[in-house]
């Protein structure tokens, strides 16, 4: 018998902070190409080196000053920044965004200097300005979601500016998002809250083929940029990115899991009708195996579950909690695993007619004195509706 299940966390998350930081060596990594179009990797860029405050910059004994929003530097020290092999090519990059009403430029000091300004900096950086939370070369700015979609919209976009994309629009324990409480998962707002997509899809959205597409997010999942959780058929693949948690917040990042997110994206599970011991205890070392806390076997008696809820009868009830027991200690609740826990499932509907049965999952560990409420959804999945 298959069962979809469906178990969801409701947290709330900022958006659209980007480290000066994660920039710079971001474009220190020469094996991830800038050759594109879409011209918002050079942008970010740009952004990344504005001035937060009103200071001064002296070039030759005379003093110039620099605004929030703009910023003052030799063309050959922008040229090396944005990867640019001339002083042409670099200006014709300022050039562009002048010309599209994204900043302004000059050059100065006998065509050696570039001073730039970033249009409405002070709308979206007011913050920034007011408290000065960071120094000219680390902390973070804002960046504007609609200004993503317009620049990714311009043209072939390269492997940076797809990395950029990615981050950009990564959601985060957003209750809305399907999938984001296992992690930091990449949704386009497409009006579905769920993060899975296919390659043809992406590689219309960067301006490439299909196979393009999938060999670039390949290539960025062997670096570490990014990890891909695909699934057969229809449902498509989910893109969480790595290392996002440890640069925006400085704490651990995690590890994601397929199963954990095929629960959270309400993606089939099998359980057999018929399971050897062997099997299981094959099925659960492997568990184990893949997170320190899941070091215990949840017991019989630490279950408390009806005889049926709906159509589904006791022993697959008793599957179903230790099956998201495991996972829910994967995502990092030690105590859904203690060898105190106890486990409660009941029904908030029972009837076998509705698709989707609704039940309250309490999760009980009085060694810690805590009690976790989870509302878990179980679909009975019969051989007719899968053929």
């Amino acid at each position: 018998m298959q069962y979809q299940l469906k178990i969801q966390q409701l947290v709330t998350y900022s958006r659209c902070r980007i480290y000066r930081k994660f920039l710079k060596n971001l474009s220190d990594d020469k094996n991830i190409r800038t050759n594109g179009s879409s011209y918002l990797y050079y942008f970010m860029m740009l952004c990344s080196l504005a001035n937060f405050r009103t200071s001064q910059v002296c070039v030759d004994g005379i003093k110039y000053s620099i605004a929030p929003g703009e910023w003052m530097m030799p063309i050959r020290d922008l040229m090396i920044l944005l990867r640019r092999k001339t002083e042409k090519s670099t200006i014709e990059i300022l050039e562009y965004l002048q010309k599209s009403h994204y900043l302004q430029y000059s050059i100065s000091c006998h065509r050696k200097y570039v001073k730039f300004k970033i249009a409405d900096w002070s709308k979206f950086n007011s913050t920034i300005e007011a408290t000065a939370p960071c120094t000219k070369d680390s902390g973070f700015f804002f960046f504007p979601y609609k200004m993503v979609a317009e620049f990714i919209g311009k043209g072939k976009c390269s492997e940076m500016d797809i990395i950029l994309d990615l981050w950009l629009n990564a959601i985060y324990n957003d209750e809305r998002i399907a999938g984001s409480d296992v992690g930091p998962v990449v949704y386009y707002r497409n009006g579905t809250h769920s993060p899975l997509t296919g390659y043809d899809d992406l590689g219309k959205r960067w301006g490439i083929s299909k196979s393009t597409a999938g060999r670039i997010l390949r290539k960025l999942e062997e670096n570490g940029y990014i990890k891909l959780v695909s699934f057969p058929g229809k449902y498509g693949t989910a893109i969480y990115l790595q290392n996002y948690l440890s640069t925006m917040f400085n704490i651990s990042d995690i590890t994601i899991d397929k199963e954990e997110v095929a629960l959270a994206l309400n993606i089939r599970m099998n359980i057999p009708e018929e399971t050897s011991e062997n099997t299981i205890e094959m099925i659960e070392e492997l568990l184990d195996s893949s997170c320190q806390n899941c070091e215990n076997t949840i017991t019989d008696d630490q279950i408390s579950v009806p005889k049926t809820i709906g159509c589904v009868p006791e022993s697959h009830l008793r599957k179903i909690v230790r099956k998201t027991a495991k996972v829910l200690c994967l995502q990092g609740l030690t105590c859904a695993l203690c060898t105190h826990a106890r486990y409660y499932l009941s029904p908030l509907s029972d009837d076998c007619k509705r698709k989707s049965i609704s039940t309250e999952y309490l999760i009980r560990c009085p060694g810690g004195g805590r009690s976790y409420k989870f509302k878990l959804d179980i679909e009975p999945i019969t051989e007719s509706e899968e053929n």
